[in-house]
C-alpha cells in the first residue's frame, strides 16, 4: 500500500507542477473531468491524438519556414491550428509561443519566426515528456488497483 501512496503524492506534485509552472491550465482540468468509468482512458486518447496533430504542424511549419519565399499566410494558418489544438487540451506554453508567432507571421518576420519555432519545438517535446510522465503514474495507479 505504501507505494500506492508514493504513486498518488507523485500524481499530485506532479499535476501541480504541470500547474504552477503554466505547462497547463483549467482546459486540462476540464478534459479530466469527462474521464469516467466507462471512458477511462478518454484524456491519453484526446491527448494521443493532439501529440500526432502536433507532429504533422510542426513537420509542416518547418517545411513552410524552409521556402525560399516563406508564405507567412500558410504558415500562421498551422500556427494557428497549433494554438487552437493546444488551447483545447490546456497546452498553455504551447498557446503562448504560437500567439507570438502569429505576431511574426503578421509582421513578416522571418528571424523571429524562426525563433518561435525553435521555442514551439522546446515547449512542445517538453510538455510532451512532462504528460508521457504524468499518464505513466496514472497508469501504474490503475495498475496497482485503485
Amino acid at each position: 500500500m505504501d507505494v500506492m501512496i508514493q504513486l498518488q503524492r507523485q500524481l499530485r506534485e506532479h499535476s501541480a507542477f504541470l500547474r504552477k509552472e503554466g505547462y497547463l491550465d483549467d482546459q486540462f482540468e476540464q478534459l479530466q473531468k469527462l474521464q469516467d468509468e466507462s471512458s477511462p482512458d478518454f484524456v491519453v486518447e484526446v491527448v494521443s491524438i493532439f501529440f500526432d496533430d502536433s507532429e504533422k504542424l510542426l513537420n509542416n511549419l518547418a517545411k513552410a519556414l524552409e521556402q525560399k519565399a516563406v508564405d507567412f499566410k500558410q504558415v500562421d494558418a498551422h500556427v494557428h491550428q497549433f494554438k487552437g489544438s493546444s488551447a483545447s487540451i490546456g497546452a498553455m506554453r504551447v498557446k503562448n509561443v504560437c500567439i507570438e508567432f502569429r505576431n511574426y507571421c503578421e509582421a513578416q518576420n522571418i528571424e523571429e519566426c524562426l525563433t518561435c519555432m525553435q521555442k514551439l519545438q522546446f515547449e512542445y517535446s517538453v510538455l510532451k515528456n512532462q504528460l508521457e510522465y504524468l499518464f505513466r503514474l496514472e497508469q501504474q495507479i490503475r495498475a496497482a488497483g485503485v
